[in-house]
C-alpha cells in the first residue's frame, strides 16, 4: 500500500528540533513531570514515562534534569502543576489541526493559540471539531531503502496493525498504543532502527497543500510549535 511522502516532513521536524534544543528540553521536562504525576515515577510500570525518558535520552538531556522532573511529578520535589489541554481548529485549505499543550495558565495559552491561528489564516474550533479525523496510535517510520518485508515480518508478529511503503521509499509501521513497547523492542532486537518512533495522533485523511496555502500552513505550524506551552501539533495537511 502506497502512502504520502513522510521523509521530507520528518527531516524538517528534526532540523527544527535541533535548532530549538532548549525548547525541546523544556517540553520533555514537562512531559516527564506530568507522566510521573499521572502514572508514578517507575518507568517500568509507566509506559508514558518510559517513552518520555527514552526521548530525553535520545536528545542527550542530562540525567539529573530527567530525575528531577520525575521527582517533581511524583511529589518528591515541589514544582509547577501543569494542565493537559487539546485545542482543535482549521488552517489553510481547510486542513485540520490539533494542538496538545501542557500549561500552568489556561487563559494565557488559549489566547496565544487563537492568535497563532488567526494570524496565519486559520481559525480555532470547538472540542471534537476535528478529532474524528485522527487516530491515536504508535507510529514508526524507517528511512527509504529499509526492507518493507522485514519490517512487516517483525512488526506484525509483535502486534502491529499495518505496514505501509510511502511514495518516497520510507516504510511506516502503525500499531495500537498499548503495543508500542512490544513493537519497539521487537524492532530493536531485529536491528531495525526507525528514524521516528512515537505515540501520536495520525490523520486518517490527508490534504495536499502547495504554493501559498502550503506556505501559510507551514507558518501556522511553526507559530504553534514556537509557543512555550505547546507539546505537539498534528495536522491533516501534507505540505509540498
Amino acid at each position: 500500500m502506497a502512502g504520502h511522502s513522510k521523509w521530507a516532513n520528518i527531516k524538517h521536524r528534526k532540523a527544527a528540533a535541533d535548532a530549538k534544543k532548549g525548547k525541546v528540553f523544556t517540553r520533555l521536562i514537562k512531559e516527564i513531570t506530568v507522566a510521573a504525576k499521572l502514572g508514578g515515577g517507575d518507568p517500568n510500570a509507566n509506559p508514558r514515562l518510559r517513552l518520555a525518558m527514552d526521548k530525553a535520552r535520545e536528545a542527550n538531556m542530562a540525567k539529573d534534569s530527567v530525575q528531577n522532573a520525575v521527582k517533581r511529578g511524583s511529589g518528591q520535589l515541589e514544582g509547577v502543576t501543569y494542565e493537559e489541554i487539546r485545542y482543535e481548529g482549521y488552517g489553510a485549505g481547510g486542513a485540520a489541526v490539533m494542538v496538545d499543550v501542557l500549561t500552568d495558565n489556561r487563559t494565557r495559552t488559549v489566547a496565544e493559540i487563537r492568535h497563532a491561528f488567526t494570524k496565519n489564516g486559520g481559525n480555532l474550533g470547538s472540542d471534537g471539531s476535528v478529532a474524528y479525523l485522527f487516530k491515536h496510535c504508535g507510529q514508526f517510520v524507517f528511512a527509504p531503502g529499509t526492507s518493507e518485508e522485514k519490517v512487516m515480518d517483525v512488526g506484525l508478529d509483535a502486534g502491529a496493525e499495518d505496514v505501509v511503503k510511502n511514495d518516497d521509499g520510507s516504510v511506516e509501521l502503525i500499531c495500537p498504543p498499548a503495543q508500542f513497547d512490544a513493537v519497539k523492542s521487537a524492532l530493536e532486537k531485529a536491528g531495525l532502527k526507525p528514524e521516528l518512533a512515537e505515540i501520536t495522533m495520525k490523520p486518517t485523511t490527508e490534504i495536499d497543500l502547495r504554493g501559498d496555502e502550503g506556505g501559510r500552513m507551514r507558518n501556522l505550524i511553526d507559530a504553534l510549535e514556537n509557543l512555550d506551552d505547546v507539546q505537539n501539533v498534528y495536522t491533516t495537511a501534507v505540505i509540498d
